[in-house]
């Protein structure tokens, strides 16, 4: 017989759970803390970057807001709640999956007036903004995977390369006017990065940085971009992050300006937490694949299951406050959660959205991660408080055995993600619900 306790404040709640009489089974506890608590969640959102909110003028007007629904609404959707902007680089003129730059050339060198350029659109994702504020989003973290070629060592927005020491002030101060543009079509600009993957070399935009470098850059970006959250490194691997975290926490100086430390999972995954007391956000990732794929569970590696998977490492090994996938929408054989068909005008979903979703609507911003303990392998388990006293139990079971969940705490509903359900709500009879076989269960109380 498998037990569950969960304690909030005093005891909340006295649960048995019993699992399949076919499958053998050991005593095993889940425990929730209520008094006890870890990180304090931000949100979790998509990036629009590289023109990808461009795709939907392709599809009409009915299903661009079924998409931008999919993607903010809380009630139907994922209600993400963070959206990550593309700075660009590119020269004017340069062709989809470029992002252009607001300068896109040089203004005669780094101490010439500037020559800004403001379409009001930015690459589709003023759109973007403009309607993900509307479903509430408050969180707009703008990134740079370089800065313009001109700028640079190498002169190329690609191909890695640095910026010039003589241009760092007018990279600080073009970084400064985004945000100020923005602010002009009535958003605000949160938190801002100045690097993406600062640890690797890419033939797209990229820019390299040592840790020590980025700290250094730090201290010319801060005093000019005050008002907004400096964000760094975005590294191409959590580990790798650690680095760029330990660099800058080192230097009175650089730590000061960043607010939020920040890194990938694609050279490594979250296995432990930051070596920071400030707020880390899991800031890019999508699993590697070669088809498009919708399925929730089917051992490819980047089905709905996988990327349940790694939300709740994120949150539950890495302590992450923020988590951000890769991306909302592309072509072809996509990885993002949702497909643009092109040739036909349509979209397609893949159970990727609802993976997201089952974390992302339920979990808000001010929530609080609590404590939980499990003995059974099989049962992954975290558990948030919200700020409006609700709160939310995910229980992903990876075992080919359903499991019974007895004296939930009253008035719960609990919402089913597997293969044929997305978000489901789920029967909770006489206060007893069934945690189904590979399949992810939201209990909100």
């Amino acid at each position: 017989m498998l037990r569950i306790v969960a304690i909030a404040a005093a005891v909340l709640a006295t649960s048995t759970v019993t699992a399949s009489p076919a499958v053998a089974t050991n005593d095993s506890v889940i425990t929730v803390f209520g008094r006890s608590h870890e990180q304090e969640i931000e949100g979790f959102g998509i990036a629009t970057a590289f023109r990808r909110v461009e795709l939907l003028r392709d599809l009409s007007e009915q299903q661009q807001r079924e998409i931008f629904g999919l993607w903010f609404d809380r009630n139907t959707g994922a209600g993400f709640s963070i959206l990550r902007l593309g700075i660009g680089s590119s020269p004017a003129g340069s062709p989809y999956d470029k992002m252009i730059s607001i300068q896109p050339n040089d203004p005669g060198g780094p101490d010439a007036p500037p020559q800004y350029v403001w379409d009001g659109l930015d690459n589709g994702q003023v759109l973007a903004a403009k309607v993900a504020q509307s479903y509430g989003v408050k969180r707009f973290y703008a990134d740079a995977w370089s800065a313009p070629g001109y700028m640079k060592t190498n002169g190329d927005e690609n191909n890695g390369g640095m910026v010039k020491p003589e241009w760092e002030a007018a990279y600080a101060r073009y970084l400064a006017q985004y945000v100020k543009f923005y602010a002009q079509e009535g958003i605000r600009i949160t938190d801002l990065g100045f690097t993406n993957e600062p640890d690797f070399t890419a033939p797209y935009a990229s820019m390299r940085y040592t840790p020590e470098q980025a700290a250094a850059f730090i201290k010319v970006l801060g005093p000019i971009a005050r008002g907004v959250n400096l964000a760094c490194c975005d590294s191409f691997g959590w580990d790798q992050a650690k680095g760029y975290t330990a660099a800058i926490e080192a230097d009175p100086q650089a730590r000061r300006w960043v607010k939020t430390f920040t890194g990938h999972v694609y050279a490594s995954p979250t296995t432990s937490p930051q070596p920071t007391g400030k707020k880390t956000w899991m800031t890019e990732w999508n699993p590697s694949g070669t088809t498009w794929n919708e399925n929730w569970d089917d051992g490819s590696g980047y089905d709905g299951i996988t990327v349940a998977q790694n939300v709740h490492n994120a949150l539950t090994l890495g302590e992450v406050s923020a988590y951000v996938y890769w991306v909302g929408d592309s072509l072809g054989a996509t990885r993002a959660p949702i497909q643009i068909d092109q040739v036909n005008h349509t979209y397609h979903v893949s159970k990727r959205l609802w993976a997201l979703a089952a974390y992302s609507r339920f979990i808000r911003p001010g929530a609080v991660r609590l404590n939980t303990s499990v003995t059974d392998p099989s049962l992954q388990v975290s558990a948030f408080r919200n700020d409006n006293g609700s709160t939310v139990v995910e229980v992903l079971n990876t075992g080919t055995a359903p499991v019974t969940w007895q004296h939930v705490p009253r008035r719960a509903a609990a919402y089913l993600t597997d293969t044929t359900h997305s978000l489901t709500p789920t029967p909770v009879t006489g206060r007893t619900v069934t945690l189904a076989p590979r399949a992810l269960t939201t209990i909100v109380f």
